[in-house]
């Protein structure tokens, strides 16, 4: 067994694989805390780079980025070494010359001409250099034409001091100017909040800009960290999902003057499509916010950051209004630019309020009714089967058709499924296909009618004396009535 140790902030996680493989298991979850935040609340990112080995001479090769880089102590510090360091090498390098020439034992004699006049020792020398590459001229001491190495060096220290001038100075000049502190004046909420929005569960955070100067081209992007593991078993510390925040719609593109509340619907394709209240407890995300803009004083770009953590979101809040209209003027109360109240908001995820809705649906009950009224007219029409075979014989012939009930009941079971699925349809439809002439009572009456034929048309096969009998009384005092022979022979016919 081999255990890889995972560091993520301050939470360890531990995962162990087998020697014959297999994927890597989910890792634990952490206890609830105070954990290490990938981006802090002032837009700092958490990010050290170690073990670069050799990579490290990259840095010298952009050498004018990594001086802007710097922090304000070593620029300050780089800056005055290397001052230092240039003029002391000059200035050495003209007392050399002085030294070499002997003009140090000769300076007090008025015949002799040196390289450079009133240099007797360093000190001299130095100001001698101080004088020249400052342009200052005091006119004391000054080169002469009898020493051509002075006027080559006299040369070489303008080249260098321009180059030294050029590159500090710039770096100084590009560092004070960075937009960075432009981005003090940009505030993000404290807290992010969800709650419903247009009928739709929505996370909100909310920008203002502090200043007067607008933010040229200001857009905003955010960014979703998770840790999460791939079906195939690789882990991802920190994977990055991008928020949508109106991309399509260009609601990206802000008109920043006054606190804007920047929305992220939540819907399938959002990566919060299963997040609930509940759920909120146990999840560790971090919500990165990105804005950028052009400074409109300077024309530089300026960005700020911050990040929203899983306890820094507010489930059923919403923002309070900080705009209100005075006299000619729109105000904006900065006291309230983080406060938020409670709202009635569901606590279920988009996902499991679509199911509930799914589950609600009335277009559901006709299909199953639909199917148990089916199944029993199934039931209906066996058992009619099994009383048919069950009559005696004559009633049988009277009835004349023996298939009768069965198609009949089939037909009624026939005009109740249409009727079922006519409930599915819509209003229109139902009222186009209820035609008047096929109700229920209709049915009933034919049936009824279907039923009294072929009683008729056997009572008027009788002879007149017994179709007068059975018109006259019931049926049961008919035969009561009879002779005997024509109880006979009443009887043969009915058999």
């Amino acid at each position: 067994m081999s255990a890889l140790r995972r560091k993520l902030g301050d939470e360890y996680q531990v995962v162990s694989t087998s020697a014959s493989g297999g994927g890597l298991p989910p890792p634990r979850a952490a206890p609830r805390g105070k954990r290490q935040r990938f981006v802090d609340k002032n837009g700092r990112c958490n990010v050290q780079h170690g073990n670069l080995g050799g990579e490290t001479s990259r840095y010298l090769s952009d050498l004018f980025t990594t001086l802007v880089d710097l922090k304000w102590r070593w620029n300050l510090f780089i800056f005055i070494l290397t001052y230092t360091v240039a003029w002391l090498f000059m200035a050495s390098m003209w007392w050399v010359i002085a030294y070499m020439r002997g003009d140090l034992n000769k300076a007090h004699d008025d015949s002799y001409t040196p390289c450079v006049a009133n240099v007797y020792n360093f000190p001299s020398a130095f100001l001698f250099f101080i004088e020249t590459e400052a342009t200052i001229g005091y006119g004391y001491r000054y080169i002469t034409d009898k020493c051509p190495e002075g006027i080559i060096l006299f040369l070489f220290q303008s080249i260098l001091g321009s180059i030294v001038d050029a590159f500090l100075i710039g770096c100084m000049f590009i560092k004070m100017s960075q937009p960075k502190k432009r981005a003090e004046t940009l505030m993000f909420s404290e807290h992010a909040a969800i709650s419903m929005r247009d009928g739709k569960l929505t996370l909100m955070f909310r920008v203002g800009n502090l200043r007067n100067s607008h933010m040229v081209s200001a857009q905003i992007r955010c960014k979703l960290l998770k840790s999460r593991q791939t079906p195939e078993g690789e882990f991802l510390p920190l994977d990055q999902l991008e928020l949508d925040v109106g991309f399509s719609t260009g609601a990206d593109q802000l008109f920043l003057v006054s606190p804007l509340t920047i929305c992220h619907v939540i819907d399938a394709k959002s990566p919060f499509y299963d997040l609930s209240q509940r759920s909120m407890q146990t999840e560790q995300f971090e919500i990165v916010v990105i804005l950028e803009g052009i400074v409109e004083t300077t024309g530089m770009t300026c960005q700020a950051r911050t990040s929203y953590t899983e306890d820094e979101v507010l489930w059923g809040h919403r923002f309070f209004p900080v705009i209100s209209l005075e006299e000619g003027f729109f105000k904006v109360d900065y006291s309230q630019f983080h406060a938020t109240f409670e709202v009635p908001t569901p606590p279920y995820s988009v996902k499991e309020q679509e199911e509930m809705l799914l589950m609600s649906s009335p277009l559901i009950a006709p299909a199953v009714s639909n199917s148990k009224e089916r199944n029993n007219s199934v039931e209906c029409l066996d058992g009619l089967d099994e009383v048919g075979t069950k009559l005696p014989s004559k009633l049988q012939k009277i009835t004349g058709r023996e298939d009768f009930p069965k198609k009949l009941l089939r037909m009624s079971s026939t005009t109740s499924e249409k009727a079922y699925s006519m409930g599915d349809l819509p209003m229109k439809l139902q009222r186009i296909s209820s035609v008047p002439g096929n109700s229920e009572e209709k049915l009933v009456s034919k049936t009824a009618k279907m039923l009294s034929d072929p009683m008729s048309q056997s009572v008027a096969d009788l002879p007149p004396k017994l179709q007068k009998l059975s018109g006259g009384g019931g049926g049961g005092r008919m035969e009561g009535n009879l002779p005997p022979k024509l109880r006979k022979m009443n009887s043969d016919r009915f058999t």
